[in-house]
């Protein structure tokens, strides 16, 4: 019956654009001065980053670039009368287009009626061709119902633009076939009904997941969040901390939407969970980003983030920015944001490259460059959060002690003395674990490594 019920939610979007081709303009609203304009980027690098957004969709084509000026993007039209006037015929002469995207986080339901009405095309802003795109990625029911519930400001943006226009060709709102509920009720209630059902199946999922993660708190294997603009190398630095062959990873915006975790072992042989996490994007909508809190809890429960940057993007300080207010958004514990490691990657593409951060590491996650030193800060700050400790202790071969050790630490070596009986062995070990051993053990010689 949970089954149904699920099935019925992931059915196909009435916001998608379909599988069908769509052959782009994108416009791109310039502001010259003011508080929308930002410091850290230029209207060229923008527009660039847009079209890498289109270039992620299967089918999808980039027709025309194009750049307009305006002073207010909050306008009814965004772009003045004589400018809007040369952006409206340019649009027209474009041959065989089929959408506009407009480099905007989000645009009214009036506005984009207007503007379809004038262009005679579809229109999407930010927030819809991020949205198909998560729709495409999505791989499990978390992240497909994390896209329908991200999915309902827009249906309800919709739905009043529907209702105002059957209340012009009306003059007034109609009672459904005597329900005595108007249309605009009866589709608000549905509406929340919808998002009371998704919430509610995300609200299991995630019960389940915190589940998973008692458990391996009870196997105290160390977690690293790994994060990052989208596209900044996460996916292909964690297959080259955890030689996992099976990680691929892809060149593209939002690649990864679904939380993954793989193994690797630091320096000292301790295990540690690596999380790969969805990445960010300037002015992704935070209706985006709250309906995505669920798969981003996880990161809360970590014992450190590593944050990935590509250190090559011409933008690469407004994306750590964007990175990092998204994180201080997620009201994670300061501990957490206290100590993150900072990875410069990519650095393979700039000839002699140092940081100019004081505590940001040079990596080349592709080829291998800075990884030791990388996983042996991630050590450092792993032991400092999860209160472990690399120590020898000294034991008798004859005793229980090293079974023990073995169940319930971290044996990197074991050093035996054959003459007397015993061995020096080196364990990674939680401090709780400590003060058992301590407790059924108390005549043991232990020294810190």
């Amino acid at each position: 019956e949970d089954e149904a019920a699920l099935e019925e939610l992931l059915g196909p979007s009435p916001l998608s654009p379909g599988p069908g081709a769509q052959r782009v303009a994108i416009v791109h609203p310039a502001v010259k001065w003011g508080p929308q304009k930002s410091p850290l980027t230029t209207a060229e690098l923008q527009i660039a980053e847009a079209v890498a957004l289109v270039d992620t969709l299967q089918n999808w084509t980039v027709l025309d670039k194009i750049i307009i000026p305006t002073k207010n993007r909050n306008k009814k039209f965004v772009f003045g009368k004589g400018n809007f006037q040369v952006l409206t015929e340019k649009i027209k002469k474009l041959p065989h287009v089929t959408a506009v995207f407009l480099n905007v986080e989000r645009i009214s339901s009036l506005t984009k009626k207007e503007l379809e009405g004038a262009w005679g095309v579809q229109v999407f802003d930010r927030y819809t061709v991020v949205l198909h795109i998560f729709r495409c990625n999505a791989q499990t029911k978390e992240a497909k119902l994390q896209v329908a519930l991200a999915e309902i400001p827009l249906l309800r943006s919709n739905l009043k633009n529907e209702v105002s226009q059957r209340d012009q060709q009306r003059g007034g709102s109609r009672y459904i076939m005597g329900s005595g509920e108007t249309f605009l009720e009866t589709h608000n209630r549905v509406l929340k009904e919808r998002e009371l059902k998704i919430r509610n199946a995300l609200e299991k999922l995630r019960r389940k997941r915190a589940l998973l993660r008692t458990q391996r708190r009870k196997s105290e294997f160390p977690m690293v969040s790994v994060m990052g603009y989208t596209n900044c190398g996460k996916t292909t630095l964690i297959k080259a901390l955890t030689g996992e062959a099976g990680i691929q990873p892809r060149d593209q915006l939002f690649a990864t939407l679904d939380i993954t975790a793989h193994a690797g072992y630091l320096p000292s042989h301790m295990a540690v969970i690596y999380v790969d996490t969805i990445g960010f994007l300037t002015d992704l909508p935070h209706n985006l980003v709250e309906s995505f809190s669920a798969t981003l809890e996880e990161v809360a429960y970590s014992d450190l983030i590593v944050h990935v940057r590509d250190i090559t993007h011409p933008e690469t300080i407004l994306q750590k920015a964007t990175v990092l207010s998204v994180l201080r958004n997620l009201n994670l514990p300061s501990r957490l944001l206290d100590s993150i490691v900072e990875v410069h990657n990519k650095v393979d593409l700039i000839e002699g490259y140092k940081p100019a951060e004081e505590n940001a590491l040079a990596v080349s996650a592709l080829h291998g460059h800075g990884l030791e030193e990388l996983k042996q800060e991630i050590e450092k700050k792993i032991l400092t959060a999860t209160g472990k400790k690399i120590l020898t202790v000294n034991i008798n071969l004859e005793g229980p002690q090293l079974s023990w050790l073995y169940k319930e630490a971290t044996v990197q070596e074991v050093e035996v003395v054959p003459e007397d009986g015993t061995a020096r062995v080196k364990v990674i070990i939680g401090s709780s674990a400590f003060g058992r051993y301590k407790n059924l053990f108390p005549n043991s010689k232990i020294s810190m490594s």
